[in-house]
């Protein structure tokens, strides 16, 4: 899959409900490697607390997702989200990738 290129995913179904949004987060994985992540402070405001917020909101989504992909039940799917998490936190798996990409001032 390395020679893959990223497959965006399709917005354009829900571009009235982007509308007036600012993209904060870009994220992609590999097979059995690091993730990559393009992060725009800018969209969300100064205060980092926002991007918690955000995060907790996707792990509901990703919850919602999971579980319906697999036929599971979502409290289910967001407590192995909440293991990883903490996982994570406790253990990192590896050293931030660099560089880090800054949005433009006109983000």
């Amino acid at each position: 899959m390395s020679d893959d290129k990223p497959i965006p995913i399709d917005l354009v179904p829900y571009a009235e409900m982007l509308g007036g949004g600012r993209e904060f987060l870009r994220a992609w994985a590999k097979d059995n490697g690091p993730a990559s992540y393009f992060i725009n402070p800018r969209a969300l405001g100064a205060d980092p607390a926002m991007f918690g917020i955000a995060l907790v909101d996707a792990a509901r989504h990703a919850a919602a997702a999971w579980g319906k992909a697999l036929g599971r039940p979502e409290a289910e799917m967001l407590d192995r989200i909440w293991e990883g998490m903490a996982a994570e936190r406790d253990a990192p798996t590896n050293d931030l990738p660099l560089p880090i990409a800054v949005a433009r001032k006109d983000d």
